[in-house]
């Protein structure tokens, strides 16, 4: 088959964090989501992990990056997405989103949500 697109995903990863501009954010911390999507052209369908991406290891690079703390979510993203291109530099597309649950600001907001995203 002709044009196929594989995407492998983990959505909802929740994660406790100290990443914050303020530095009062960095010692109390904050509940995220995490959101990490990638795309490519399937490798064959030979039943081998090695023909796709391993969602095991998203979920480590996520962990592993939301662990280092950081001022901006932004730097957070560009990290996690430069850590799953170095384990599959096969991918076409990479989307991550992580959403801070009830930001420490006036009112009452959800979320605030940041998003970044590769294409080859």
């Amino acid at each position: 088959m002709k044009n196929l697109k594989q995407i492998v995903a983990l959505n909802d990863v929740k994660c406790f964090a100290l990443h914050g501009f303020y530095p009062e954010e960095q010692i109390i911390g904050n509940n995220f989501i995490v959101d990490l999507s990638t795309e490519c052209t399937p490798l064959g369908f030979d039943d081998e992990i090695s023909q796709t991406v391993n969602y095991e290891d998203l979920n480590h690079v996520i962990l592993t990056e939301m662990n280092k703390t950081q001022k901006l979510l932004e730097t957070v993203l560009h990290n996690i997405i430069a850590r799953v291109i170095e384990l599959y530099p096969f991918l076409d597309a990479i989307n991550v989103s992580i959403k801070k649950l009830n930001p420490p600001m006036p009112g009452q907001v959800g979320c605030s949500n940041v998003t970044l995203s590769y294409h080859k």
